[in-house]
C-alpha cells in the first residue's frame, strides 16, 4: 500500500478551492483531497457538484480495491471534500484553483469575484492552458497573487504540472504553489506566459498540423494515427487525440497561439471549426475526427469512412527474392526482417568486403535474439542462409523486389536506381526506403517509373513495425498491392501516402522538434522542462532533445531544409540555433555533444 503523499501541516495550502466541476476540476480535487488537504469544490450546477462526490467517491473505491488507499484513507478523503454552488463558499481558502470554460469573461468574473470574498494573501491559480495569465492577473486587485497552474488530463494519473508567472507574479506564491505541485507527488515545471506554454505551444502544433494534413486527403485518418503511434512510440494518435482533448477546446487553443505568434503552424486548420460548428466535438459528442458507441465512449464504431477489413487491391506480382543494397544499419535490418519471413535476400554493396560485414552484424543481431530466447540457434542459423552478400549489384538480376538503403542523397540514389535499371528483370519491384527525397525522382532515373515505390522503414528495422508506403503519381496499382501485401509478410504495419517530403511521419514530428528548439532559442524554457514536460504532458517516450541528439542535429537540419524547401512555409524554417549547432560540429551523440554533453565511449 501506498504511504501517504505528503504531510499538510507542513504546507501553507491546507485550503484549496476548486472553481468549475467538469472533469479536470473534478481530478484536481482527488489529487487535493487523497493528498491531505481540506477541498471546497464550487459549480454553479449542483448536478455538477453532485457529479464531483460521485466521481471521487467511484475513483476512491477503486483505488482501494487496487490496494493504492485504505478504506480508513478513502472515508478521510471523502471528508476532506465539500462542495458549493457560490463562491463565497472560497473565503477560507487558501488557494483557489479555477478550470472554468476557457473564455476571458467568464473568467474575469469568477477573479473579480473572488477579490471580494478571499483573504487578501490567498493564492488565485487559473487552470487555462490557452488565455494570458497576465491579462487575467491585471483584471484582479491583487496582480501579484495571480499565476497559472495547469494540470494534466487525467489529473490523478498525469504528473506534470505546469507553474506559469506572469510579469506581476510574486515569487512568494509561486515558491508556495511549486512546493505544493511536489507535494501532491507531481512534477512542477516553471514556465512565463505565452498562450500553450511548454506542452500545449508544442503539442497542438503537432495536432493542427495532423488535422491539416488529413483534410488535405494526404492519408486517411487511420493511417496517420498509426503512422505516429508505430513510428514514435506515442499512446495515441493525433486524430484520436484530437477528439479526446475536445475539438472545440483545440479550436481555442491554437486561436489563441495564433494571435500571439502569427505562425501559420498555429492558425487552425479549417477543418477544426467546420467541426467544432456542427458540434462534432469528439468523444464527449459521441464524433469528431472519428465516431464513437455513445457520447462520452471510448468505443470506436465503424462509419462511412472505416476502411473495409481486407478490401481488395489489385492482383500483385509474385517476391520470392529480394535484393537489399547497402551495408549500413539500416541495409542490414531491412536484409534481417526479410530474411526472418523467409524470403531469399541478396545484400549488396560498393565491395564484396562491406557486404560480408553487414551480413556478420546481422549475425550478431541474430545471436542476441537467440539468446533473448526470441528464436531458436537453428532458427537463427536458417535465416543467416538465407542472405547471400554481394560486392555488385549484378547479383541482382534475378531478384523480384531490389530495395535500396544507401546514404540520403538524391544523386547517390539515381545512380543507383539507374543501374537497377539495367540490372533487374522486367516485372521486378524497385524501391527505395528514402526518408525525404522525391521517390519520383528516383523513379524518373530508370525507363520504368510505374515499377518504383517508397518503402519507408524505421530504425531500428527489425524492431520498428512501421512502413510509409509511398506511391507516385507514376507507381502501378499492382505494385503498390504487392508492396502492401509484403509489409503484411514481414510483419509490418504499412500506411499509405503520397510523394511529398516527411511522409506521415517526418512532417509532422520535424516541425515539432523545430519548435522546440525555437523555445530554448528564445529562452522561453530549458531543456530539461521541456523534454520533461512532453515526457510527462504528452505522452512521449522521449523529449524532444534527447531525440534530436539520438537522430543526429545534421540529419534533422536535413530534414527540416527538405520540409521548408516543399512547403515554402516561414514556420518550417530550420531553428537559427539548430543550424548554429551543426556548423560547430555538434551532431548529437554520435560526436559527443548535440544540444547535451555525452561521455565519449
Amino acid at each position: 500500500m501506498a504511504a501517504p503523499l505528503s504531510d499538510p501541516s507542513a504546507s501553507p495550502l491546507k485550503t484549496v478551492a476548486v472553481i468549475g466541476l467538469g472533469t479536470m476540476g473534478t481530478g484536481i480535487t482527488e489529487v487535493l483531497a487523497r493528498a491531505g488537504r481540506e477541498v471546497i469544490g464550487i459549480d454553479i450546477s449542483e448536478a455538477a457538484a453532485a457529479q464531483a462526490v460521485a466521481s471521487l467517491e467511484t475513483s476512491t473505491a477503486r483505488a482501494v480495491q487496487r490496494g493504492r488507499l485504505t478504506e480508513q484513507e478513502r472515508d478521510d478523503a471523502l471528508a476532506r471534500f465539500r462542495t458549493f454552488t457560490d463562491l463565497r463558499a472560497a473565503a477560507d481558502a487558501d488557494l483557489v484553483i479555477e478550470v472554468v470554460p476557457e473564455s476571458y469573461e467568464i473568467k474575469q468574473q469568477v477573479f473579480r469575484a473572488l477579490d471580494a470574498v478571499v483573504r487578501p494573501e490567498t493564492i488565485l491559480a487559473t487552470g487555462t492552458n490557452a488565455l494570458s495569465v497576465t491579462r487575467l492577473a491585471a483584471d484582479s486587485a491583487r496582480p501579484e497573487r495571480v499565476l497559472g497552474l495547469h494540470f494534466f488530463n487525467p489529473a490523478p494519473a498525469m504528473k506534470l504540472v505546469e507553474v506559469v508567472s506572469s510579469v506581476l507574479t510574486a515569487p512568494a506564491a509561486v515558491a508556495a504553489v511549486t512546493d505544493l505541485a511536489l507535494d501532491l507527488g507531481k512534477e512542477p515545471v516553471a514556465v512565463g506566459d505565452r498562450p500553450g506554454f511548454v506542452a500545449d505551444g508544442l503539442l497542438f502544433g503537432y495536432l493542427n498540423q495532423a488535422a491539416a494534413m488529413y483534410e488535405a486527403k494526404y492519408a486517411s485518418r487511420e493511417d496517420i494515427d498509426a503512422a505516429m503511434k508505430l513510428g514514435c512510440g506515442l499512446p495515441m494518435g493525433p486524430l484520436a487525440l484530437l477528439d479526446l482533448i475536445g475539438i472545440d477546446t483545440a479550436r481555442t487553443v491554437l486561436e489563441a497561439m495564433y494571435a500571439e505568434s502569427h505562425d501559420r503552424l498555429h492558425a487552425p486548420a479549417p477543418i477544426l471549426k467546420q467541426l467544432s460548428e456542427a458540434g462534432l466535438t469528439g468523444r464527449k459528442s459521441g464524433r469528431g475526427f472519428y465516431t464513437y458507441e455513445a457520447p462520452g465512449s471510448t468505443t470506436v464504431v465503424r462509419d462511412a469512412l472505416t476502411p473495409l477489413e481486407g478490401a481488395a487491391l489489385a492482383e500483385g506480382r509474385t517476391i520470392r527474392s529480394v535484393g537489399v543494397a547497402g551495408s549500413g544499419t539500416m541495409a542490414s535490418g531491412i536484409a534481417e526482417v526479410f530474411a526472418k519471413a523467409g524470403y531469399e535476400v541478396v545484400l549488396a554493396a560498393r565491395s564484396e568486403e562491406k557486404a560480408q560485414a553487414a551480413k556478420a552484424r546481422i549475425g550478431k543481431s541474430l545471436a542476441r535474439s537467440v539468446d533473448k530466447g526470441r528464436m531458436t540457434a537453428e532458427a537463427a542459423a536458417g535465416t543467416l542462409d538465407l542472405i547471400t552478400p554481394a560486392g555488385s549489384y549484378d547479383a541482382f538480376a534475378e531478384v523480384d523486389l531490389a530495395l535500396e538503403a544507401v546514404a540520403e542523397d538524391l544523386e547517390v540514389k539515381q545512380q543507383l536506381f539507374a543501374a537497377f535499371d539495367k540490372v533487374c528483370k522486367p516485372g521486378a519491384i524497385l524501391a527505395t526506403t528514402t526518408s525525404s527525397l522525391p521517390v519520383v525522382a528516383c523513379a524518373r532515373a530508370t525507363s520504368r517509373p510505374q515499377d518504383v515505390i517508397g518503402m519507408h522503414f524505421f530504425n531500428p528495422a527489425p524492431a520498428m513495425k512501421l512502413v510509409e508506403v509511398v506511391r507516385t503519381v507514376l507507381t502501378a496499382d499492382d505494385v503498390h498491392a504487392t508492396v502492401r501485401e509484403v509489409c503484411a509478410k514481414i510483419r509490418k504495419h504499412p500506411v499509405d501516402c503520397g510523394d511529398r517530403a516527411g511522409f506521415i511521419v517526418n512532417a509532422l514530428l520535424f516541425p515539432y522538434l523545430n519548435n522546440a528548439i525555437k523555445m530554448v532559442q528564445e529562452h522561453y524554457a530549458t531543456l530539461d522542462d521541456i523534454d520533461a514536460a512532453m515526457k510527462l504532458g504528452g505522452g512521449y517516450p522521449m523529449g524532444p532533445f534527447e531525440l534530436l541528439d539520438v537522430v543526429g542535429l545534421d540529419v534533422s537540419l536535413a530534414i527540416e531544409k527538405v520540409l521548408h524547401r516543399e512547403f515554402r512555409d516561414p514556420g518550417l524554417a530550420p531553428a537559427p540555433l539548430l543550424e548554429h549547432l551543426v556548423a560547430a560540429g555538434c551532431l548529437g551523440r554520435k560526436t559527443g555533444r548535440g544540444f547535451r554533453e555525452y561521455a565519449r565511449r
